[in-house]
């Protein structure tokens, strides 16, 4: 993956709509050195989208590094928020459910 964008773009491949059933939640993730996105998950279904969101449930902040990294699977999630590469605003136990989201 050679950009953030390519990458967070990438997440739509991997999305897994029976873990989405019934959910109704707004992700922002923030790229400290780049764009900011916004991931919609809806009863099953994922929109993303480019550009912040007046209120996400919870936004992820980090560098576009950071973020190919766990999404190329190069970098550990749980570490990188341990670590303080990645920093939560808002429902914090929210970003636990990415990994069923998109596997």
């Amino acid at each position: 993956m050679s950009t953030a964008a390519e990458a967070v773009a990438q997440m739509k491949e991997h999305f897994n709509p029976e873990a989405a059933a019934g959910l109704d939640l707004v992700y922002e993730f923030d790229m400290e050195d780049g764009d900011t996105y916004h991931l919609i998950v809806k009863d099953g279904t994922c929109d993303l989208i480019h550009s912040a969101h007046e209120s996400p449930d919870v936004t992820l902040v980090m560098t576009s590094s950071t973020m190919k990294g766990i999404l190329s699977g190069s970098q550990n999630p749980m570490m990188a928020f341990m670590t303080g590469k990645i920093r939560c605003k808002g429902n914090m136990m929210l970003a636990t459910k990415l990994g069923d989201l998109f596997g």
